[in-house]
């Protein structure tokens, strides 16, 4: 475990994701897209059926998260950005990677040591952020850059998001497989 915070640029790659031990400390700098529920299951409905998502995702950095927002003078406003528990998305999640060609998930609460197995051989970490964290999510997003699928209402909405410095977020499965939330 590095006593440094890495800091990570979407979209990633194989190799800067290689270096990453369970236990780091990552920040990231870039564009982030949320994504819970609701957006998972339109995504996979998407990709399975061989159209095109509103935004690419190949590389990319998924944000489980429903945001608070609010529109001032027709731009919308993160007021409060906190991870939503990524073990409820789990029967999703290795589809999900595969499909999209998403290279790192953050939410809380980890994922099942057979999601972080899968995950992992798909070339995807998981990145835990710590609940309750909400204000200060929000405070390292700079711009909204795009939402889609507003009509499945606001949490549950795909969100394009700009951000500087976010985290700091703990490596909790690394592409070596290893799960910060189980037994080794």
């Amino acid at each position: 475990m590095s006593e440094e915070v890495v800091t990570l640029n979407p979209p990633l790659s194989d190799e800067k994701l290689s270096e990453l031990k369970v236990g780091d400390l990552v920040k990231i700098t870039g564009t982030i897209v949320t994504a819970r529920d609701e957006a998972y299951e339109k995504i996979l409905k998407i990709t399975n059926s061989g159209e095109d998502l509103p935004t690419d995702l190949e590389g990319g950095v998924i944000y489980h998260c429903g945001p608070i927002a609010k529109q001032e003078n027709n731009e919308w406003k993160i007021i409060a950005a906190g991870p939503t528990t990524s073990a409820r998305l789990d029967d999703m999640q290795a589809e999900f990677v595969e499909n999209t060609g998403v290279k790192a998930l953050i939410g809380k609460g980890g994922v099942g040591e057979k999601v972080g197995e899968e995950i992992s051989e798909l070339g995807c970490v998981y990145l835990s952020f710590t609940g309750g964290a909400a204000a200060l999510a929000a405070d390292a997003i700079t711009s909204v850059e795009d939402i889609f699928w507003s009509d499945l209402g606001i949490p549950e909405a795909l969100w394009v998001l700009k951000v500087e410095e976010f985290g700091p977020l703990l490596v909790s499965v690394n592409l070596e497989g290893k799960n910060l939330y189980t037994k080794e």
